[in-house]
């Protein structure tokens, strides 16, 4: 794996592994990081970068949020709360450090993810499944690597919620 902060400048690109349910962050075919389920029932996922490996598990009223667990110690890191509707919410680290997640648009997905006085920190289109790191951004390497990795899973997670109501919404019109 390759350190994430020789991709901070660059574009990043998202896929899956075939026949997995495992996902590669990559920048010029190289892996930068990986998301990959605990086991083949969990929910929850572990994160890896060069900047550390992550637990992220869902958490809240009816799973809608979640919580970042440092893999080896089971710290807890950050809790994110979801805003009504689950395309936007609010991450909280342990050190009090907070940033914004919204989803916006509906035919072309555009996730941000911004600190707390609205400063751009990473947009990560959906369709394209790249993340475009914004120059200048005053968070570290290693907090922009994990937040990625985040968004990531939080996308995920919202693709399943919505392929979960479906699949309701079929059963209950039958």
């Amino acid at each position: 794996m390759i350190p994430f902060s020789s991709a901070v400048t660059s574009e990043l690109t998202w896929s899956k592994i075939p026949r997995s349910r495992n996902y590669q962050l990559k920048r010029n075919d190289k892996v930068v990081g990986t998301l990959e389920p605990r086991s083949f029932w969990s929910s929850n996922l572990v994160a890896e970068t060069e900047d550390g490996r992550w637990t992220f598990r869902r958490a809240g009223f009816l799973g809608t949020g979640a919580e970042i667990v440092d893999a080896a110690s089971g710290r807890p890191i950050a809790a994110f709360k979801s805003c009504w509707g689950g395309g936007r919410g609010t991450l909280t680290f342990a050190d009090g450090q907070t940033f914004h997640l919204e989803c916006k648009g509906w035919w072309r997905p555009l996730w941000s993810v911004t600190t707390d006085g609205g400063q751009p920190v990473l947009l990560l289109h959906r369709r394209e499944r790249s993340v475009e790191l914004p120059a200048g951004a005053a968070v570290a390497g290693s907090r922009v690597s994990l937040l990625v990795m985040f968004a990531w899973y939080r996308v995920l997670q919202a693709e399943e919620d919505a392929a979960a109501a479906g699949a309701v919404a079929v059963i209950v019109g039958s």
